[in-house]
């Protein structure tokens, strides 16, 4: 189970990025192609958020579609297949979408936060 690893890395870095403050709702974006279960994510994330400022925050996840395009029509295209097939038959196929994980947003329990540039550690002021 890969996602506990994954989301640990997750927990591990908003905490790291909102230092003491109480985070209160995350949103994922946890792509249909990328080998992730979201359901996994969510039970993962309840036992490695125990202790630090994630606990109790509220938890989403989107879930785009995947995307790809068909070197060999032209085609685009939205799959849900990890392996995908052009509707003109060809496998010659490049997935463009919906593997990715991202931390989209972050709400925390105070006034202000550091930008996204900000050296980690460095007080909010």
């Amino acid at each position: 189970m890969h996602e506990l690893a994954i989301t640990g890395t997750v927990v591990s870095t908003i905490t790291q990025r909102m230092g003491a403050a109480k985070v209160r709702r995350i949103r994922l974006e946890v792509g249909k192609l990328s080998g992730l279960v979201p359901d996994a994510v969510r039970f993962c994330f309840e036992m490695i958020a125990a202790g630090t400022t994630c606990e109790d925050a509220e938890l989403e996840i989107d879930e785009p579609t995947g995307r790809a395009h068909c070197r060999a029509c032209g085609a685009d295209f939205t799959t849900a297949e990890v392996l995908p097939l052009c509707d003109c038959g060809s496998a010659d196929v490049a997935v463009t979408g919906g593997t990715d994980l991202r931390i989209v947003e972050v709400e925390v329990d105070r006034a202000c936060a550091l930008p996204a540039d900000a050296p980690t550690g460095q007080a909010c002021g």
